[in-house]
């Protein structure tokens, strides 16, 4: 078999004659009139039909759970069971463990929000009072962490990602700014990229020499227990790591249910020293009395403990492995030999992370959009969507059945090779 040539190592002539290909291909694409969305990271149905049984609890009669009746008023920091499950899950300890509702995300802005209004524990005023507010964004990364801090106006400083996490080297230095008030995470099988952050780089965050008396660390831990191969990871406690080097108050961990149960029906937490959880609840009690103890007890007798959860996990991850597959094994055959972009293979997580050619991710999520397939959009993964490269494209393989996926990924290449031709030969 003809070894195939990159694109950067073809002739004019040849890139023409590509480009006239790689057109017809495209327009036949066009005219199957495709409708398929891979613009979020959404379970599919076979993974929601798979936990249907979850309805069944609690029965009927049954709703008393840890000496309290969960159809009542109270336990604002959640049921003690509920908070034991999760602190298993995190691997820390039940009294740091906060159970909310059902987004981790409502969690994360509530963080932000109450910094804002009131300021945190060590804040020494609130952060509304501040001439400026700094945010320290990796990218690429979760583009709802984004809009929290756009949304409260903060000036977000990107932090490249390494293979190892965030570059620590440029986040030590910024850290040394009172005005930088904390950073985003997401530490194991990162959003996007799916990279898992080093022991060293957890052990640089967890000693952080901070400016700021009341930066926080907002640990998005949202893919704690979502391998889709292989056997569960362990990962530290970033809270001990905090608390054993002098930060125990910096650090506010979150994580959900959303991708373990149902992403709109779940149950969220986040998990800080004693002392913050306390003062949290003093500012959360004033809004609310108690979050949806029922649906807590739901999951607590549905997922009962840390190895029937990573049981079930293991179940998502059949459904899972072959939807990253299809689209894995789509790019090594068809873009990998053209040398037109590059990607992550991640073993856990949601999504894909693909760096485009420079300067054609709009346009190749474009070409994909009057193709029928729609995706996140280009510069989603970076403060203000502003991807300075025009390069990352986020794929999200788990909503479309595969037999979809295979369509959207022939889209997706098609769409990668037309845009990078376009470039080259600039029409």
């Amino acid at each position: 078999m003809q070894a195939v040539l990159p694109y950067s190592e073809r002739t004019p002539q040849a890139l023409n004659e590509e480009l006239s290909h790689v057109r017809a291909a495209y327009a036949a694409l066009k005219a199957k009139n495709l409708h398929l969305d891979m613009s979020r990271g959404k379970p599919g149905k076979a993974q929601l039909d798979l936990v249907n049984d979850i309805l069944n609890y609690p029965a009927a009669e049954d709703f008393n759970l840890d000496g309290f009746d969960a159809r009542n008023y109270g336990q604002l920091a959640g049921m003690p069971s509920a908070r034991k499950l999760f602190a298993e899950l995190l691997g820390t300890r039940p009294e740091e463990v906060f159970v909310g509702g059902n987004a981790s995300l409502s969690l994360m802005y509530s963080v932000i929000s109450k910094a804002y209004t009131h300021g945190l524990l060590h804040s020494p005023r609130p952060w509304c009072k501040e001439e400026i507010v700094k945010f320290l964004c990796p990218v690429p990364g979760y583009d709802r962490h984004f809009k929290i801090s756009e949304s409260f106006g903060m000036e977000m400083i990107p932090i490249p990602m390494t293979p190892e996490g965030p570059d620590m080297d440029l986040v030590e230095r910024w850290a040394a700014d009172p005005m930088v008030k904390g950073m985003w995470c997401v530490p194991k099988y990162s959003n996007p990229q799916g990279i898992t952050y080093s022991d060293a780089t957890i052990d640089r965050i967890a000693r952080l020499q901070h400016a700021a008396p009341d930066f926080v660390l907002m640990w998005d831990n949202a893919y704690c227990v979502h391998e889709f191969e292989g056997d569960f990871i362990p990962f530290r406690d970033i809270l001990t790591l905090c608390r054993e080097n002098g930060n125990a108050d910096m650090v506010f961990e979150f994580a959900s249910t959303s991708k373990i149960t149902f992403p709109g029906a779940g149950v969220a937490c986040f998990a800080t020293s004693e002392e913050q959880l306390q003062y949290m609840q003093t500012l959360l009690g004033v809004e609310i009395i108690s979050y949806d103890k029922v649906n807590q007890l739901r999951h607590v007798r549905y997922l009962q403990d840390k190895a029937h959860t990573l049981a079930l996990m293991k179940r998502h991850a059949a459904i899972l492995a072959p939807k990253f597959h299809a689209v894995l094994d789509a790019l090594e055959r068809e873009i990998a030999p053209l040398g037109i972009a590059t990607w992550q293979k991640p073993t856990g997580g949601y999504f894909i992370s693909l760096d485009a050619m420079p300067g054609t991710a709009k346009r190749t999520l474009e070409l994909c959009r009057q193709a029928g397939v729609v995706m996140t959009s280009a510069g989603a993964t970076y403060p203000l969507g502003k991807d300075p490269h025009d390069s990352n494209i986020r794929i999200a393989p788990s909503l479309p059945p595969v037999e979809e996926l295979e369509q959207a990924i022939a889209v997706l290449c098609t769409c990668l090779k037309l845009s990078a031709l376009e470039k080259l030969l600039q029409k």
